[in-house]
């Protein structure tokens, strides 16, 4: 979502963090993984914002599959789980914009779900860099594990030799 990746965030800016999910989606990819894209529409509206579709780099591919959520999270009234479920997969690994936003409540609804949640910590950013540094030390460890985008491509290489 191109309008997502131009706000003003830190501690990186929406560029970075799309460069980094680029990289993190080709390892999910390269290992068979499940790419999940998710984008947000707002609900009610005849015609969503410009820069609402996927960013280019983005872009699902074959085999990806598309959430288009109305709600903060992804769970939500999006059919994910279900899809998930299908496929039997039970961890999700999270990361984008905005930290204390979408990946919080996507986090927290698949916590509730029952997955076992992985946060990539340099792979996403926030609107606020004290909302985003809370959400990291304080939510997150709650819910899930914390790792780095090279600690998370090395577990996929690892799972699978």
């Amino acid at each position: 979502m191109p309008r997502i990746v131009a706000l003003e965030t830190a501690p990186l800016s929406g560029p970075e963090v799309l460069e980094r999910c680029v990289a993190l989606a080709n390892a999910t990819r390269s290992v068979g993984g499940l790419v999940v894209n998710v984008r947000v529409e707002r609900p009610g509206v005849d015609r969503q914002p410009d820069g609402s579709g996927f960013a280019p780099e983005l872009a699902p591919q074959p085999g990806d599959v598309e959430i288009v959520k109305r709600t903060v999270g992804a769970f939500g009234r999006t059919g994910l789980d279900e899809e998930l479920r299908r496929r039997d997969i039970g961890t999700v690994a999270l990361a984008g914009i905005a930290t204390n936003f979408g990946v919080e409540s996507t986090g927290r609804g698949a916590d509730d779900l029952g997955y076992e949640t992985v946060y990539i910590t340099d792979a996403m950013t926030g609107l606020d860099q004290d909302a985003h540094d809370f959400a990291l030390s304080y939510v997150f460890p709650r819910f899930g594990s914390l790792c780095s985008g090279t600690e998370y491509i090395a577990a996929l290489s690892a799972s699978a030799s």
